[in-house]
């Protein structure tokens, strides 16, 4: 039996909370009611039953004091005293304390996993354990590419300034990065992160339309600056109804496996096109005005969404007529992941060209920059402003010097042909999985950019959620000699995206991780049985 502890008062008065975390620091925690409140083992002595707080792993001293002291609903004190042990556990000089606060989601948190360095598709621990990276959407050509380390070094011994000053690479680099685009995407802005590229996208739409309102997808995320957070439905939505803006329009996500018109319907692209046609009709109607519909060419954090054939037409059809452009959002899927083509909204045919396109992620192989590319006359209108756009660090030379040899070693080392080659190997592997494993209900994607649906009943379509959430949050799942990490991107926790991994993926890697049934077995197996345990709970 485990006594009861009082709670805290609500309101901590002036000198109690220093009073309360050295109360907590300078205490000893019994063995047995450490492990009944946060279910961690690692801390049991054989001589001693007894370990001090402050030599606790702190995220599990501070959810013991979450537990042990719940706080009433919206007090904010318990949070704040979870704070301050942290910061107190530094001071004290504690090596366990980690650096990432709690609005930070760990990984694998029953496990968390400490790495320390990287090569090509591997990531190694503190411990030398291997891992095979299947979350990356980063690191492109491979962690720790010597052309790109010896590139970056090269041009950080001669030069790196702002871009105030003239210099080949940022030349050489937005010539090299147009000439992959049709060829009216032909001026360039560089930035420093998906969201800047995001952000600066909706700016130049804006002026050029002279319109405010935007279409966004159910369900899409396209940065986390104030102004993507408010048309990115897969943020927004955490915060209720009122939470989504006036001036932001939601359509359907085109979804034909668990939206509204789904595989057997005879024209899935016009059906949803002709969706955000209505969203476009309904705002007019309240003499609202769009100036851009934003889309991911694929979504991501949207569930592995490929549009159907001629969507991404009919859309910039119906949106040029109102008098918008077309953002195609490339920051997670676009430098040749695909495989058979550079950008992702290719897969739409050679007859759709966007308006304006946003680059990030893989730009630079981990090193912070990104692009906006668009043509020349939404360029001439922002200019036209007077107002100056200037970016510290956008097109720097170090940057502009990895950003081309990103594009050397994509072309030199064929790496979109093994998207393709080793895309449809994980797909062949994921179908003897399906055969298998009936929570599998769906496989989707191109090259190496691929998505596992989970479902609880594959003719009802049910999601299993709590199953993927265990999945990605709690497994970091041996597989023979080798670990592997699931990744995250999903939609409402219901698609498990195994694969934004760099492209040097190969078939030996996905072997490894993926051609042992009982391994995988044993995953879905526990995640069944965990859901269903916390539902029993209930």
């Amino acid at each position: 039996m485990v006594p009861s502890v009082d709670p805290p008062a609500p309101v901590l008065v002036e000198g109690e909370l220093e009073y309360i975390v050295e109360k907590i620091l300078d205490s000893r925690v019994s063995r047995w009611k450490l492990q009944y409140l946060v279910k961690w083992k690692g801390y049991a002595q054989e001589d001693n039953s007894w370990v001090f707080a402050s030599d606790v792993h702190a995220p599990d001293l501070v959810r013991a004091f979450h537990m042990a002291h719940p706080g009433r609903p919206g007090s904010s004190a318990c949070q704040f005293v979870s704070f301050c042990l942290l910061e107190a556990l530094g001071r004290r000089g504690c090596t366990s304390v980690p650096l990432v606060r709690p609005s930070c989601k760990v990984f694998f948190a029953k496990d968390p996993i400490k790495i320390v360095c990287a090569k090509g598709q591997y990531m190694f621990d503190e411990k030398g354990e291997r891992y095979l990276d299947c979350i990356n959407n980063v690191a492109h050509v491979g962690h720790s590419h010597p052309e790109v380390t010896k590139a970056a070094v090269k041009q950080m011994e001669l030069l790196n300034t702002n871009s105030r000053f003239l210099h080949d690479n940022l030349v050489q680099y937005a010539e090299r990065l147009t000439a992959t685009l049709p060829e009216k995407l032909s001026v360039c802005y560089f930035v420093n992160s998906g969201s800047e590229a995001n952000d600066l996208a909706l700016r130049l739409a804006r002026q050029f339309s002279g319109h405010h309102d935007v279409i966004t997808l159910d369900h899409a995320y396209h940065g986390h600056v104030t102004s993507l957070i408010d048309i990115s439905p897969y943020k927004f939505q955490q915060l209720g109804k009122e939470a989504k803006k006036e001036y932001v329009h939601v359509a359907p996500s085109p979804d034909t496996y668990r939206g509204k018109y789904r595989e057997d319907h005879p024209d899935p692209g016009t059906a949803y096109a002709d969706e955000v046609k209505d969203v476009i009709k309904k705002a007019h109607q309240n003499n609202r005005q769009i100036s851009a519909f934003i889309a991911e060419s694929m979504q991501s954090c949207g569930g592995q969404i490929i549009p159907p054939p001629g969507y991404f037409q009919k859309v910039s059809e119906y949106v040029h007529k109102a008098g918008g452009v077309f953002i195609a959002d490339e920051v997670q899927v676009g430098f040749g992941r695909v495989g058979k083509h550079f950008w992702s909204f290719q897969l739409q045919g050679e007859d759709f060209v966007p308006d304006i396109v946003t680059m990030g992620k893989p730009i630079g192989n981990g090193h912070p920059m990104s692009c906006v590319v668009t043509t020349k006359e939404i360029a001439e209108a922002f200019g036209a402003t007077g107002l100056e756009y200037f970016n510290t660090f956008g097109g720097n030379p170090v940057s502009c010097a990895i950003g081309l040899a990103v594009l050397d070693i994509i072309e030199k080392e064929d790496l979109r042909g093994n998207a393709t080659r080793v895309g449809n190997y994980l797909v062949e592997l994921l179908q003897e999985q399906k055969e298998k494993h009936q929570m599998i209900g769906d496989i989707r994607g191109v090259g190496l950019f691929v998505g596992v649906d989970l479902v609880k009943d594959r003719q009802l379509r049910t999601p299993a959620t709590a199953e993927a959430q265990h999945i990605i949050y709690n497994n970091s799942s041996s597989i023979g000699p080798k670990r592997y990490c699931p990744s995250h991107g999903m939609a409402q926790s219901l698609v498990l995206d195994w694969m934004s991994p760099d492209q040097h993926f190969n078939h030996r890697a996905l072997r490894a991780a993926l051609d042992r049934p009982a391994a995988l077995a044993a995953i879905l197996t526990e995640s069944t049985e965990a859901s269903d345990r916390k539902a029993a709970a209930f």
